[in-house]
């Protein structure tokens, strides 16, 4: 029997909230056109908030035998997911034997000439791209400068091919972003358009939410990963459930 090819265990975690969710909130909630960012959106960093959710999340792995950690962890390169990576470490979460390892592969979705609009912002500034999106869908729209569904799958189809080469039989986590843990279940169970956008419409992803796959030998010829949970944010439940959000990103403005 040929050995396994994927990790025993995936896990793939949306970073902590950050002081961009709070403001595309804010913009939405003012009926603004633009989110209030100084910074560039590889920069924002986490709130307050989304730096406990980072350490709960640690605290309750840290909890569970070291088996049931992850020994390698796969970063954005956004400074909300590394921050996320490094708190949860640092709160005892991984059994690690190296540092985080950041994968430009991961980062959030691209949103171009978009980036930092709200939905009534698009609308108002770029009407043909509103447009647009409303005929292709949000799969296949690519706004100019910025990335398509299909172009974030296309990059995690390669980091998968990277995890299986290097990472067969560990146990992995991925710190990224909400639209990459969506992509990344439309891969690893073989989607189609339509599935994957129903589950994007029945609730967005939660800041420190973790979706856990493990390996099943018996899935097809040569094993494959089975979904244990979705979404979870049950760990953070536990310990108050005023700390769980749920906002989309700064740049995740569209939404459908």
């Amino acid at each position: 029997m040929a050995s396994p090819r994927w990790p025993a265990t995936l896990w793939i975690v949306r970073h902590g909230e950050s002081t961009g969710n709070i403001a595309r909130d804010e913009a939405h909630a003012r009926g603004a056109q633009r989110i209030e960012l100084t910074m560039r959106d590889v920069d924002v960093p986490l709130s307050p908030l989304g730096e406990t959710q980072a350490r709960t999340m640690g605290r309750w792995f840290a909890d569970r035998p070291a088996e049931q950690r992850p020994d390698v962890i796969l970063a954005s390169p956004y400074l909300r997911a590394q921050r996320t990576a490094q708190l949860f470490l640092d709160c005892g979460g991984g059994s690690l034997d190296g540092p985080v390892a950041v994968d430009e592969r991961l980062r959030e979705k691209e949103f171009g000439i978009l980036d930092g609009l709200t939905t009534g912002g698009i609308a108002s500034v770029f009407p043909d791209q509103a447009e647009f999106r409303r005929i292709l869908g949000k799969f296949y729209h690519r706004p100019p400068g910025g990335e398509s569904w299909c172009d974030v799958i296309f990059r995690l189809r390669s980091l998968m091919d990277t995890i299986a080469l290097h990472y067969a039989e560990r146990r992995v986590m991925i710190v990224a972003h909400q639209v990459v843990v969506l992509c990344l279940r439309y891969i690893i169970e073989n989607m189609d358009e339509a599935t994957i956008l129903a589950i994007d419409r029945e609730a967005e992803v939660g800041n420190c939410a973790v979706t856990e796959y493990r390996f099943d030998p018996a899935m097809g010829t040569e094993g494959g990963l089975a979904l244990v949970h979705y979404n979870d944010v049950s760990h953070l439940e536990e310990r108050s459930p005023s700390i769980v959000t749920a906002t989309p990103d700064a740049t995740g403005a569209v939404r459908g």
